[in-house]
């Protein structure tokens, strides 16, 4: 739409200030946490940075759950800042096994901090969360939970879970705005937190951001906010909360189920199996005489979303996205007709037919429950 007046974005009222502390509890029960959640304004990964940086001194040791780039990212991060890092790393695109988390923690018994990603948008996998934080709470280690990208698509319950500190992002599941970005901190966390290197005076510090704000009361966030994220993040909860969180996920549910049943009519191959695979985007692997940039050029149907997977062990791969908006019958039928079109135009016989049926009838069962 290169025509578009986009001037009525201009000219924003102030996001009034009482309305902070209810955006912040809101998140608080989608992410199922009474703990402290802070409001970060900017895209999720500062957010991830700013946990890494804060937490992170001499005398803190980490295991660091590595199943994509933003896996190392926060292991480096660490490191900048001085803790022991013993960074475990899953095979390339594939997710982390609890044998191995286990096994990790005993040959490194003076662990005191546990990070992981819950699911990656990145190869389509989903770790196995509840297993590994169980584990880490048996053992009295912290641990710290990228749920970006998950929040909304799969179930997240911080307090049940115990998990110390969790970061979400609106821009994924939720299908809200990617400018702001949140994280609950438990009353263990912040003990962590406080310590005689902890950085201040920065936009990477959760001290500053509890002095400035959760001390004070909750009132206006400390320095310039951003109206039209905040706007839209309340519209996006507004949309979430009149569907229900529930909802949202078996929406997920439903697209990764009927384009990993399309997928397989269609005679291609799962990168992930079901029991480790993520509602946000489905992954598949391409056959070896196709030309993965060729492929994607030409799977232009409207309203499909493939994408090329990221990060290492994922150069076969192509990702059919059905994450906030898009977890609908109508995008999984767009993404499969797509990728059989793809195919067959580099010779690949596919049944496409059958494929949009099975499709169909798994979201005709469900309606149907």
């Amino acid at each position: 739409m290169p025509n578009r007046d986009w001037s009525h974005l201009l000219d924003i009222p102030s996001f009034p200030a009482e309305r902070y502390t209810i955006l912040a509890d809101r998140l608080g029960k989608l992410m199922g946490t009474k703990n402290d959640v802070l409001l970060i304004q900017a895209e999720a990964v500062l957010a991830l940075e700013a946990v890494a940086t804060s937490l992170a001194h001499p005398g803190v040791t980490a295991l660091n759950i590595v199943t994509s780039p933003y896996g190392t990212w926060f292991g480096q991060w660490l490191e900048r800042g001085g803790a022991a890092v013993h960074n475990l790393t899953a095979e390339p695109a594939r997710p982390i096994a609890v044998e191995a988390v286990k096994a990790a923690i005993d040959a490194n018994p003076g662990v005191t901090l546990l990070s992981l990603v819950h699911a990656e948008s990145a190869s389509g996998i989903l770790n196995p969360l509840e297993e590994i934080v169980a584990i880490a709470k048996q053992r009295g280690i912290l641990t710290v939970v990228d749920a970006v990208a998950s929040i909304g698509g799969h179930a997240l319950n911080v307090d049940r879970l115990g998990i110390d500190i969790a970061v979400i992002g609106p821009q994924k599941s939720l299908a809200g705005p990617a400018g702001i970005s949140a994280l609950s901190v438990s009353p263990k966390a912040w003990g962590l937190l406080q310590h005689d290197k902890a950085l201040r005076i920065s936009m990477l510090s959760l001290l500053d951001q509890k002095e400035q704000w959760l001390d004070l009361g909750r009132p206006a966030l400390p320095g310039t906010t951003a109206p039209l994220e905040l706007f839209a993040l309340q519209a996006a909860l507004d949309r979430i909360e009149a569907e229900g969180i529930e909802a949202v996920q078996k929406c997920h549910r439903l697209a990764r189920d009927a384009t990993r049943a399309g997928l397989e009519t269609l005679g291609a191959t799962l990168w992930t199996p079901a029991t480790s695979a993520s509602a946000l985007v489905t992954t598949a692997i391409l056959p070896p005489d196709i030309n993965r940039d060729t492929f994607l050029s030409r799977r232009n149907i409207a309203g499909a979303d493939l994408t090329a997977g990221v990060g290492p062990g994922t150069e076969r791969l192509v990702r059919l996205n059905h994450t906030g908006r898009r977890a609908t019958e109508e995008a999984v039928l767009a993404n499969l007709t797509a990728f059989s079109q793809a195919l067959e135009a580099h010779g690949h016989r596919t049944n496409l037919d059958n494929a949009l049926k099975t499709a169909n009838e798994i979201y005709g069962s469900s309606r149907l429950a």
